[in-house]
């Protein structure tokens, strides 16, 4: 058995079904998550909405949704578990990614 590039969180599912019940546009069937080069550490986790489902997408299912991930962040996810925290001031998702290696100091970008 393989593992999962990345499992989701109850309270991550629960997030991604509210976002994409209250998506304007019809065509959204699902979101994406990339990793990209930027920030202060130099890569940063990246998610947008999918109209599009490409064929080199890797499809993860967990907890009833399914996320979307761009092939060429495999690599970087593997192990990865993603989370939503909420707190008074704030809300977002969270990646907890065993690959890190530095983190910078405001937590948008990572080094792996």
């Amino acid at each position: 058995m393989t593992a999962k590039i990345i499992s989701i969180t109850d309270s991550a599912a629960q997030r991604i079904r509210e976002i994409l019940s209250n998506a304007k546009d019809n065509e959204i069937k699902g979101v994406r998550v990339s990793v990209v080069t930027g920030g202060c550490a130099g890569m940063s986790y990246e998610m947008n909405y999918v109209k599009e489902i490409n064929s080199s997408d890797e499809v993860v299912e967990d907890c009833g949704v399914k996320v979307y991930i761009d092939p060429k962040a495999i690599m970087y996810l593997l192990g990865t578990s993603m989370d939503y925290k909420k707190n008074k001031f704030s809300s977002s998702f969270v990646f907890n990614n065993p690959n890190e290696t530095e983190r910078c100091g405001c937590g948008e970008s990572f080094k792996i």
